[in-house]
């Protein structure tokens, strides 16, 4: 009998912390905190996630430690990604109303997920801010984070301005396509058919190395998702255009 009671109990949390699973077309995906749906969108099936404010409340008093969290979308039965390619297409909305009336979209990846969500790596946008006319603002568009020890916050108190964050052309309420390259400690991000870079980490800050790939969206954010492609590959040593900072 108190077999049978921890065996329930274990399985509400099962439920509990990683909820339903959706599969779009040839792909699984187990939600992490965020609630979910296959749904026709723009006449193609998309997977529509939004940030669960139950699982996991958001407190703009509190805004670092109630942010970039473990709500996402997690494709199942790719536990080992380390090094290669991360490509997808995204589209962001505000909720309206929204819970938080500062939110800017943020939607992106989150990669080398740790099995118990401790720890992974994430390069995400904010697209509100992508087209502003305001440098200042644009130059928040990506940020990279590192969790759970590099958030955004942390980081902009402890590196250089601009060091994890950066620019790129993109706005709501239109199809982004993010490419993010993964290499040993960097990760280079592209958009849409841009044949260069828009934002590139010289240094990613995270312990685990290897993990799950996710598809993000943070409070007041309602993402579509579509055409993920993850391609593994080894580590690539490379020494071109290897430019120390202090030399500029």
């Amino acid at each position: 009998m108190k077999n049978n009671i921890l065996f329930f109990l274990f399985s509400i949390w099962t439920i509990n912390s990683f909820g339903q699973t959706l599969k779009l077309k040839n792909q699984a995906f187990e939600l992490h905190n965020v609630t979910g749906s296959i749904i026709k969108f723009e006449g193609k099936k998309v997977l529509k996630i939004e940030r669960d404010l139950e699982a996991l409340p958001f407190d703009a008093d509190r805004l670092e430690e109630t942010v970039d969290e473990t709500h996402y979308a997690r494709l199942v039965d790719l536990d080992d990604f380390e090094n290669g390619t991360i490509e997808v297409k995204m589209y962001s909305q505000i909720q309206d109303p929204s819970p938080y009336p500062p939110a800017a979209g943020f939607i992106g990846v989150y990669f080398r997920i740790k099995e118990d969500d401790s720890a992974f790596e994430s390069i995400y946008l904010r697209p509100k801010v992508g087209r502003i006319n305001n440098q200042y603002a644009r130059n928040h568009t990506v940020q990279y984070f590192s969790y759970p020890d590099y958030k955004f916050q942390t980081l902009r108190d402890d590196f250089p301005e601009g060091t994890y964050e950066g620019s790129a052309p993109v706005t709501l309420n239109e199809w982004i396509t993010m490419r993010i390259e993964v290499n040993g400690e960097t990760a280079e991000m592209f958009i849409n058919d841009m044949k260069y870079s828009s934002f590139i980490v010289n240094k990613m800050l995270g312990k685990n190395k290897k993990g799950y790939v996710g598809l993000y969206v943070d409070v007041g954010t309602i993402g579509y998702f579509k055409h993920l492609k993850v391609t593994k590959r080894a580590f690539k040593k490379d020494q071109k255009n290897n430019i120390k900072i202090d030399d500029i």
